[in-house]
C-alpha cells in the first residue's frame, strides 16, 4: 500500500555546520527561497503524502513555527535528550504517531522530486534509496545480496561483505513489520546497553533487515545532497541550482 505518512528526523544539533555561520538546526538552512525542511515538506505534499511527523530536538522552536504554518499537515514529536541519543531513539519516539507504512527522511537533505516518486511507486514494502558515487565525503556505503536486499552499511567500504550497491541517500519506505522489528531491537539495545546512542540505518535497519527484507534501489544520476558540514554546504549550493533547473524544465 502506498504510504500517506512521512517521518522526518530533525533532532540533531548540526555542530559541524558552525564554520558556515549557521548555528540553528540543519533543517533551517536556506539555499534559495525557503528553508530546506520547508522545501522537503512541500515536495512530500506534492508527492501525495498527507501527514508529516517532524521529530525535533535542538532549537525545536524553529520547527514549532514550521508546523504552526501547516497544522493540518504537520505534527511534532520532541526528543528532549537529543544531545545524548542517536537517530533511532528519535524514530522510536515517533512510534505512537505512526499508523501503517511511512516514508522516512532526514532533515538535512535536498533532492529532486523523482526521489520520492520512485520510492513511493516501487512495489517493495521496504525500500532504501541509494545513489551512485557522489564523492561528497562522509558517505554511507550500502551492500546488498544478489536480490538487491540490504545486508550491510558502513562509512568504510572495505568493511562491507560484498561490493558497494550505492550510497545511502536518507529516504526510505518503511512497512509496519519492519518498523516493529526496528523498535524491538531498539528496546533491547536501550535496556541492555543503558545507552540511547543508536543509529536507525547502520544499526537498527540492518539488524531488522535480517528478518524483514529491505530492498535497495539505486538511481545512479540522482540529484541530491546531505548537508552535514561546510564542504557539504558548498556542494549543496550548486546541487540545489541543478535541482531547481531540472524542476523548471519538468
Amino acid at each position: 500500500m502506498r504510504p500517506l505518512h512521512a517521518v522526518i528526523l530533525a533532532a540533531g544539533m548540526g555542530t559541524r555546520l558552525r564554520p558556515t555561520g549557521h548555528s540553528g538546526p540543519k533543517g533551517a538552512l536556506v539555499l534559495h527561497a525557503r528553508s530546506i525542511i520547508e522545501e522537503s515538506v512541500h515536495r512530500l505534499l506534492r508527492a501525495g503524502i498527507e501527514r508529516i511527523t517532524l521529530v525535533t530536538g535542538y532549537q525545536s522552536d524553529f520547527y514549532d513555527t514550521v508546523a504552526g504554518s501547516m497544522p493540518d499537515k504537520i505534527n511534532l514529536v520532541h526528543n528532549p535528550v537529543y544531545a545524548d541519543s542517536g537517530s533511532m531513539y528519535s524514530l522510536y519516539l515517533a512510534r505512537e504517531s505512526v499508523n501503517g507504512a511511512f516514508l522516512l527522511l532526514e532533515s538535512d537533505l535536498i533532492y529532486e522530486q523523482r526521489a520520492l516518486s520512485v520510492v513511493l511507486e516501487h512495489p517493495a514494502e521496504n525500500l532504501l534509496l541509494l545513489s551512485g558515487e557522489t564523492g561528497a565525503g562522509d558517505e554511507v556505503y550500502v551492500a546488498t545480496d544478489k536480490h538487491r536486499r540490504l545486508i550491510a552499511m558502513s562509512k568504510q567500504r572495505d568493511r562491507l561483505p560484498t561490493g558497494v550497491a550505492g550510497e545511502l541517500v536518507g529516504i526510505s519506505k518503511i512497512s509496519t513489520k519492519l518498523f516493529t522489528a526496528m523498535c524491538a531491537f531498539a528496546d533491547n539495545y536501550f535496556s541492555e546497553k543503558n545507552s540511547l546512542h543508536l543509529d536507525y540505518e547502520t544499526d537498527a535497519m540492518v539488524i531488522a533487515g535480517r528478518s524483514v527484507p529491505v530492498h535497495c534501489l539505486t538511481i545512479d544520476d540522482l540529484l541530491w545532497s546531505e548537508i552535514d558540514d561546510a564542504v557539504h554546504y558548498e556542494r549543496a549550493i550548486w546541487i540545489d541550482r541543478l535541482i531547481r533547473a531540472k524542476d523548471t524544465v519538468a
